[in-house]
């Protein structure tokens, strides 16, 4: 459909049976009644809006300039999202299985309209939804995932990159996805292969944009490896792509405009499982999770949030913890959950209670929480129960949850002394905040004009050598790392998550404790720094060769400074190398000064098959 006869779909909000007009004068019929059939794609037409509606059959002729094509039937599923003058949806359908793609595949990054919250705007997406599709492997599987880059809208950024949050990449340094530090951003229409491995990963992880603020956009996906023997497999019956559930903030602006924000950045509106409303909008569907009564479900939940923290409640039910960030836990119960951008964490829900429908809720940590209309809520639904609003009420919440208390179930050990400071590497991260600029040790992160990847192999003996000068630190191989985040009350919008690319780690000092544990702490790769006063403290082994990214994980704090560059092993670098395709350099421009600069001063006197080599980038 040319961009000149979109349509208008100012008559479309009852669901009769409707006639809509184009402006190029046809039309087509909009028909609740119609038979069901196959739902089809039409992925080379320019269409304006993707009506997409559960329970509800639309029958279309689709407009064309000089003809019409008529008799596509739409089985509808999962979110409304029409561009149209009157969208008030006044009933909860009931929400559709994700759509799932396997661990090889291609994942085509596009921009197009969508409406998870009754507000249309221009996305980005990976493969044209929200959230995007989930990535489901099993352990040990070999993953080779095509990134491809179909962005177009010049109101947002038209570079992207994407990062397996969560994923190791032993010996894939440069498959980790963050643009500058692991590689060159993907130009458009362009595509990058990653190719790698997790072995013995296995748990709840995601992806997302790893290019300036473009994740909150909307390119943020969840990512499982199932496990056929997971230790904690007897304590539930359910473990699905129905029970993967997403807490994300969405914006009604794009990302160009709210990075000019330099302070509290608010979010329109909470959604849950890419379903929401927002204050003033319209009873825009909401996500529905449905259960059958005496069954135990295995919820992964997955902070996909660009900022806020989640606090996620389940009316009139408990939740126990068996997984943080990829890693079993020892079973906790608890009545409410925080989630901060970034965590994740797998959840055994036993449907014990009386047949009937309950709100799921997750407030945020912002100013003026409420769960009027329905504002940052979904239903939980038994089998059996109506098709209508819970009326259940929150509370009481009498089990709360206490990171201290979180241990690994296989007792995974702290390495080192067990005594803060007796480290082989101890480093201190101060993060502060002036005049909205994040610094750490009075650093403010910016991008480099070089890979820090691409700089360590290109002969950059030195940490004074590696860009962005002051953030980079230098991790030799095979020692014990310990690296403390004293909480001052100076970096202003806590609590940060801080997360370790690269790396889980022992927590081996949490947020609200001011004693260490050696004994059996959690482990984990995203951390909350706490509140002032917490002097949060990590620990791990650098035995995972490159340059890793540890940042906030409020993406607005990252993209104002709030971030610095572990180069860890660089004597083990020659086993990324061997890794690195052809197809890596190329991503990097080969006309720029910097470019031919890095050239001149590349390291050659070992360079291994198929591995980098300066000849790419000329």
């Amino acid at each position: 459909m040319a961009s000149d006869h979109r349509v208008d779909f100012s008559v479309v909000s009852d669901f009769q049976v409707a006639t809509v007009e184009c402006q190029d004068g046809s039309d087509f019929t909009i028909d609740p009644k119609a038979p069901p059939t196959r739902r089809l794609r039409f992925p080379t037409l320019d269409l304006i809006a993707d009506i997409t509606r559960p329970s509800i059959i639309v029958y279309i002729l689709l407009c064309f300039p000089t003809t019409v094509l008529a008799g596509c039937l739409l089985a509808l599923s999962h979110t409304v999202s029409v561009v149209s003058s009157r969208s008030n949806y006044d009933d909860s359908p009931s929400s559709a299985p994700p759509f799932t793609i396997k661990p090889v595949t291609e994942l085509v990054i596009v921009n197009k309209v969508v409406a998870p919250d009754g507000f249309a705007r221009s996305a980005t997406l990976a493969g044209g939804i929200f959230p995007g599709p989930l990535i489901k492997a099993q352990k040990n599987d070999n993953f080779s995932i095509n990134v491809v880059n179909r962005l177009h809208d010049k109101d947002m950024p038209l570079l992207t990159s994407v990062h397996w949050h969560g994923i190791q990449q032993r010996k894939t340094n440069w498959a980790d996805g963050a643009s500058f530090i692991n590689q060159c951003p993907i130009p458009q229409n362009r595509s990058f292969l990653h190719e790698f491995s997790a072995p013995n990963q296995t748990g709840t992880f995601w992806y997302h944009s790893h290019f300036s603020t473009q994740y909150c956009d909307g390119l943020r996906g969840p990512l499982v490896i199932y496990d056929p023997d997971d230790p904690h497999q007897d304590l539930y019956d359910i473990d699905d792509e129905n029970t993967v559930i997403t807490l994300s903030d969405w914006y009604h602006d794009p990302t160009p405009k709210l990075n000019k924000i330099f302070g509290p950045v608010t979010y329109n509106s909470t959604l849950i499982n890419g379903l929401g409303r927002y204050r003033g909008g319209p009873k825009s569907p909401l996500a529905v999770i449905n259960v059958e009564q005496g069954k135990r479900y295995r919820f992964r939940i997955i902070g996909l949030s660009c900022d806020p923290l989640y606090n996620f409640t389940i009316d009139g039910h408990t939740m126990t913890i068996i997984e943080a960030d990829g890693i079993e836990t020892v079973p906790v119960t608890v009545d409410s959950l925080p989630v901060l951008a970034g965590q994740r964490y797998s959840v055994v829900v036993y449907a014990n209670q009386p047949v009937d429908n309950y709100w799921v809720r997750a407030p945020s940590n912002f100013p003026n929480q409420t769960f009027a209309g329905g504002l940052s809520q979904a239903i939980l639904r038994y089998n059996g129960a109506p098709n209508e609003d819970p009326t259940s009420t929150p509370g009481p919440y009498i089990l709360p949850f206490n990171e201290g208390k979180l241990a690994s179930l296989l007792s995974i050990p702290v390495p080192g002394s067990p005594e803060i400071g007796k480290a082989d590497v101890h480093i201190n991260l101060l993060a502060t905040t002036v005049n909205g600029i994040f610094r750490i040790n009075n650093i403010s992160y910016h991008n480099p004009p070089t890979p820090v990847l691409l700089q360590m192999l290109s002969g950059a003996r030195h940490p004074s050598d590696l860009l962005p000068s002051g953030s980079v630190y230098e991790l030799p191989s095979n020692k014990v790392v310990e690296i403390a985040l004293p909480n001052t009350g100076l970096a202003l919008g806590g609590p940060h998550p801080i997360h370790l690319h690269g790396h889980t780690f022992a927590v081996v000092r949490t947020s609200g404790n001011s004693t260490a544990n050696f004994v059996n702490p959690i482990w984990r790769d995203t951390v909350s720094m706490g509140s002032t006063g917490d002097n949060v403290t990590i620990r791990f082994v650098t035995d995972n060769s490159g340059p890793w990214f540890i940042h906030c994980h409020i993406d607005f704090h990252l993209n104002h400074g709030f971030a610095a560059v572990m180069a860890e092993a660089r004597d083990k670098l020659s086993d990324v190398n061997a890794t690195i395709p052809a197809s890596w350099a190329s991503l990097c421009p080969s006309n720029q000064s910097s470019s031919q600069a890095r050239l001149s001063s590349l390291n050659t006197t070992k360079l291994h098959p198929g591995s980098f080599n300066a000849a790419t980038l000329t």
